[in-house]
């Protein structure tokens, strides 16, 4: 694979309007005696702008579903609290990178890294600390790491976990998001709001900020380990288990499809559309002694896509929605429990889990 070592003055450049002119280093950058990372330290790169150097979105603004300044095939992150389902916009967060939110009583960051595509939703309240999380301006794996404000702590995403600092170790708590594309969220939840592009900061939103890295090859930094199976952008939904990743493609959901998958270490369900650009999966359960099968209702196989949550049903009458919720059947209101898991680019995945296993069931 080509690696395109990137000088951090261009990024600088490219994200950065107002940053801070202090060189910042490892060590200033890091809490506490910076050797002490559960990662390699030589293999954390400084990526240029400085810490909060790409500024986090603390106060975020919000408008309905009708809002006119995003096209229906944008990317967004989807999440549902309380009964209030937000989207935000690729194309805010590949500026932002972090958006510290509050839905109801959930304190969430909705943590985002465009050099891998991948994102998660993490709880603000971290032990006996209530947060929010910056850009540390650090890289690992090309993957943000981000930082909490209470400690200083330092954390990997893809990894979930902080690995330097005061909470060394601790492992965020995380809530299921949804990336899909914002024609798909709003045909699911038509009330959703969206975040806006008052974000307080001048970015010119209309633009990518990183030219053609989606679509080539070329990444940004080094990476601990290289696998050239498939295309190293090509989005996949990755599964983690321990310490390792099962890849599911998009290929395998041509056709919106529910796919029961049982491995060594997993017995677990992913639920796909092509169309709709969306995979999600789940842990599998039982109720009552009896293992669950699902399928997708003959009424939501219709060419426009999928039109509301719902997403599945179980030999027992349950339908489940996009999150995992009964939301009918004799077992309405119980939960599937969601796996650790997040789409991204495929590299990201065999960097931080080697050798991941990639499931394809279209039958090529």
């Amino acid at each position: 694979m080509k690696i395109l070592m990137l000088l951090p003055f261009m990024l600088m450049l490219m994200l950065c309007f107002n940053c801070s002119s202090d060189d910042d280093t490892l060590a200033s950058n890091s809490t506490g005696d910076p050797s002490k990372w559960l990662i390699p330290s030589d293999e954390v790169f400084d990526g240029g702008p400085g810490k909060d150097g790409i500024p986090s979105v603390d106060s975020p603004q919000f408008e309905l579903a009708n809002a006119d300044f995003i096209d229906d095939d944008d990317l967004v992150v989807g999440i549902v609290s309380e009964n209030e389902a937000r989207a935000y916009p690729h194309f805010i967060l590949d500026w932002h990178e972090i958006v510290n939110d509050d839905i109801g009583d959930l304190s969430i960051a909705i943590v985002y890294c465009p050099l891998t595509g991948t994102a998660l939703g993490w709880d603000r309240t971290v032990g006996d600390s209530h947060t929010t999380f910056g850009v540390s301006g650090l890289i690992y794996n090309n993957n943000i790491i981000p930082y909490d404000r209470a400690t200083g702590s330092n954390w990997s995403q893809m990894r979930m976990e902080c690995v330097n600092g005061q909470l060394i170790k601790t492992m965020p708590t995380t809530h299921q998001v949804v990336e899909t594309t914002w024609a798909t969220w709003k045909k699911l939840y038509p009330n959703t709001k969206i975040m806006s592009t008052d974000t307080g900061h001048s970015r010119n939103y209309g633009r990518y900020p990183y030219g053609s890295y989606k679509t080539g090859s070329n990444l940004l930094f080094p990476i601990s380990e290289s696998d050239d199976r498939l295309h190293a952008k090509e989005r996949v939904h990755g599964v983690i288990l321990e310490n390792r990743a099962e890849i599911f493609r998009f290929s395998s959901f041509e056709q919106a499809a529910v796919i029961q998958h049982r491995s060594q270490d997993s017995d677990i369900i992913i639920v796909g559309s092509k169309k709709d650009n969306f995979m999600v999966s789940f842990v599998n359960r039982s109720i009552n002694g009896e293992r669950l099968t699902f399928h997708i209702p003959e009424e939501l196989k219709v060419d426009s896509g999928f039109n509301s949550p719902i997403l599945i049903e179980d030999q027992l009458g349950n339908q489940w929605d996009i999150f995992g919720h009964a939301v009918s059947g004799p077992n309405q209101g119980e939960q599937l429990v969601t796996t650790q898991s997040m789409m991204g680019y495929w590299f990201s995945f065999h960097a931080f889990y080697p050798n991941p296993v990639i499931y394809d069931f279209s039958g090529n």
